[in-house]
């Protein structure tokens, strides 16, 4: 098996067992902490994407310079050095985060959050250790960006996976045998990601080239790659305007109780990203060698190969969770009114995150050309018409009008950005991802989720309805899979591989 195809099954295998371990523990950290303090978890992660406002494009930066440099045996002692470099500056940063959400809880505890039971104190203890867990999560994404672009995604998946089950098995014990509060599930969080960071910085630095000198900061190196840094730092503002808006104006409009819901309902639509973030993961650090190497052919096959794969991947659990919102919740959670709450919410948020995910691998290309500003002023043009209108239509229809928003954005881009990136990058092949890599295997899941929506009702009782699930899930990823040519491949290889006997 070559490096890219189990660098694509590494990273799959992580994000599903992520998928898993987060769906299984929500239930239970809103058992024992209630839906109002479920919802400071939709704060903390609000606030560490706002913070992602100060990365500068670093993190980035990292996975693509490493990724172009491993293809020179000779830049191992530049490789280094620039980790070095931008590591000093990530640090200094989480610092600063930490300081600045501690100084800050006060206010937020008094002034944001509309909450009805947690006394503020709770909340402002809470906020507090949330400074102490951002300030360890922050370098988190920096050295596993390094990782990727080394396309070392099994080590890296190893790590999340081990980490992830920690995470979530270690809250509840806790939770559950200590200290049923929100003070206590932060403070584990706080000790995790202490541990996540020691374990990705110490295989970073093992995993790159040996090198004669030892690292140093160089101001050069720096200076080099500020204006793809700057490009990337004006795509990180946008996207958090445009994704953390939502949450900033409905954590201030809304009930605690009522984000709390929201939040649930952008957990579930999340989980949607780890199955086609695997697919980035693997790809655009080889986007990014055949740019360097200058072969069009096998990035076009490849660019293609990986978008039929995304499709397969994220449409039918995305028509199928958005069709069926209501009896999914009820089945997870038990509770009629936690499912009657948060159903529109999922079915929406799933559909822009759908939308989203079709979006990545352009994405790729254009960051593996070094090409940042179609994304920066889509990003901005967007931020100009979109958020005056989630405003209004928070105003009018609270938190189904920044769904609603958020299923415009993402819809636009798949229909003008797209559009306008294949003009400039690989003009021949914007028909083709328009309508074999996304149309063809969207309308086939579409048809046959909509037929077993509308004919076979869905039955009675736990152990019947997991098996429906289980069978239509089934059938339409099959279905699905059929209608690209890629995955038609690769089930055949697969079936080959599996069955050696068939063969005369």
């Amino acid at each position: 098996m070559n490096l890219l195809k189990r660098n694509v099954i590494a990273n799959f295998s992580g994000n599903v067992w992520i998928v898993i371990m987060s769906l299984a523990f929500i239930p239970l950290y809103i058992h024992f902490i209630g839906i109002e303090a479920y919802g400071l978890l939709g704060v903390f992660a609000t606030l560490q994407a706002l913070f992602g406002l100060l990365d500068m494009g670093l993190s980035a930066t990292l996975s693509r310079e490493v990724a172009r440099l491993s293809v020179f045996p000779n830049k191992a002692h530049e490789m280094r050095d620039l980790v070095r470099t931008l590591e000093v500056i990530y640090w200094g940063v989480a610092v600063l985060i930490g300081g600045g959400v501690i100084l800050l809880a006060p206010l937020i505890a008094n002034h944001w959050v509309q909450a009805k039971h947690l006394a503020p104190d709770t909340i402002r203890q809470a906020i507090m250790i949330m400074g102490i867990a951002i300030a360890f999560q922050w370098p988190i994404g920096f050295y596993s960006g390094g990782l990727l672009g080394l396309q070392r995604q099994v080590l890296f998946n190893a790590v999340t996976v081990g980490i992830a089950t920690l995470r979530g098995a270690g809250a509840v014990l806790l939770l559950w045998l200590i200290s049923p509060t929100v003070q206590a599930f932060f403070a584990w969080q706080v000790f995790i990601s202490a541990v996540n960071v020691l374990l990705v910085y110490w295989f970073l630095w093992r995993s790159m080239p040996r090198s004669e000198s030892a690292p140093r900061w160089r101001k050069d190196l720096l200076r080099e790659n500020m204006r793809f840094a700057a490009g990337m730092n004006g795509i990180t503002l946008t996207v958090i305007m445009l994704t953390q808006t939502d949450k900033v104006i409905l954590s201030r409009m809304l009930s605690l109780e009522m984000f709390g819901y929201y939040t649930l309902a952008g957990a579930v639509a999340g989980t949607l990203c780890r199955f086609y973030s695997p697919v980035f993961a693997a790809l655009y650090p080889r986007f990014t060698q055949l740019v360097a190497l200058g072969d069009q052919a096998e990035l076009k096959r490849i660019y293609h190969q990986g978008c039929q794969v995304i499709s397969v991947l994220i449409i039918p659990p995305a028509i199928v969770l958005a069709l069926f919102s209501r009896e999914i919740l009820f089945l997870w959670t038990q509770n009629p009114t936690t499912a009657d709450q948060a159903a529109p919410l999922v079915s929406l948020l799933i559909l822009g995150t759908l939308f989203n995910g079709f979006m990545n691998l352009p994405y790729a290309l254009q960051l593996a050309y070094g090409w940042t500003k179609l994304a920066f002023y889509t990003n901005i043009l967007a931020i100009l018409l979109l958020v005056p209108l989630m405003i209004f239509l928070v105003q009018i229809y609270g938190a189904v009008g920044a769904a609603l928003t958020w299923v415009a954005l993402n819809a636009s881009y798949v229909l003008i950005a797209v559009h306008v990136m294949h003009r400039r990058l690989l003009p021949d092949e914007k028909w083709r991802w328009y309508i074999d890599d996304i149309a063809r295997p969207f309308l086939w899941c579409l048809v046959v989720a909509a037929v077993f929506r509308g004919v076979v009702a869905v039955p009675t009782g736990l152990l019947m309805q997991l098996i429906y699930f289980f069978m239509i899930s089934v059938t339409i990823l099959g279905i699905t899979a059929m209608s690209t040519s890629a995955t038609r491949t690769l089930m055949g290889s697969m079936m080959k591989y599996f069955t050696p006997s068939l063969r005369c």
